[in-house]
């Protein structure tokens, strides 16, 4: 055997994966991801529920964004105020 072959087979016998076949690594390490995707799932559903809630409460509370125009009317300056007057759309009595 030559040098570089004994030196891969030495780390593979060291790191712990050389007992694994390839193909078992893979299974693994997608298991490993669905379980985190479901305890993320399940992190997002209750955030959801939570969510959901608040909104309730602030439907319930009167709180709702619904109907509510929050745009302030423009103020007419005094000169926008003069034009008016002279062009006849504002009549002083």
């Amino acid at each position: 055997m030559s040098e570089e072959q004994e030196a891969k087979e030495d780390t593979a016998i060291n790191s712990g994966e050389g007992d694994k076949p390839q193909v078992y690594k893979a299974i693994d390490d997608a298991n490993l991801a669905a379980k985190r995707l479901e305890d993320a799932n399940k992190v997002k559903g209750e955030l959801l529920a939570k969510e959901e809630e608040i909104v309730a409460q602030k439907r319930l509370g009167g709180e709702s964004e619904a109907g509510m125009d929050e745009s302030k009317p423009k103020e007419e300056t005094a000169k926008e105020y003069a034009e008016k007057v002279m062009k006849g759309e504002i009549k002083l009595e």
